[in-house]
């Protein structure tokens, strides 16, 4: 071991850079009914993953995510297979999530897994040509915080 937090990267979209490159001077509050909105996306995926429903869990993909897994199935055995944490964590709780100047939105969420380890996951989303926000990638790192705000 390096001493290193661990850092696990879903690399779901072209949009995922936008994850690394996020600078909080850059990014403005959403106003609350976005936040709501971008938050319902992100617990109805969650609840998904946990309730074993691929095909909903994939539906919340925005187009990039579901062309590159071309199926809910390989979808999910991918994120069972490297990202356990957010399949049915034991706790969740929800940063204030922020907008870029192009419009996408990064929601960080703490998890609590069934171990008591904390992750953080750094998720991007992306308003769709209907309005609707989907997932257009997801960074997961452990978390040495103390708490979400």
């Amino acid at each position: 071991m390096t001493g290193r937090p661990v850092r696990r990267q879903l690399l779901l979209g072209a949009g995922i850079a936008l994850l690394a490159a996020a600078s909080p001077a850059m990014a403005a509050v959403l106003a609350p009914p976005e936040a709501r909105a971008v938050r319902a996306v992100v617990e109805a995926q969650l609840r998904a993953m946990a309730d074993g429903d691929a095909e909903r869990a994939f539906s919340y993909a925005a187009p990039a995510i579901r062309a590159q897994f071309g199926g809910a199935q390989r979808f999910m055995a991918m994120v069972a297979s490297s990202y356990p944490m957010v399949i049915r964590p034991a706790a969740t709780a929800f940063f204030q999530p922020t907008q870029d100047s192009d419009g996408d939105v990064l929601q960080v969420v703490q998890l609590r897994d069934g171990a008591g380890q904390r992750w953080r996951a750094s998720y991007l989303l992306a308003r769709q040509a209907d309005g609707a926000w989907r997932i257009a990638g997801c960074v997961v790192a452990a978390d040495t915080s103390a708490s979400a705000t």
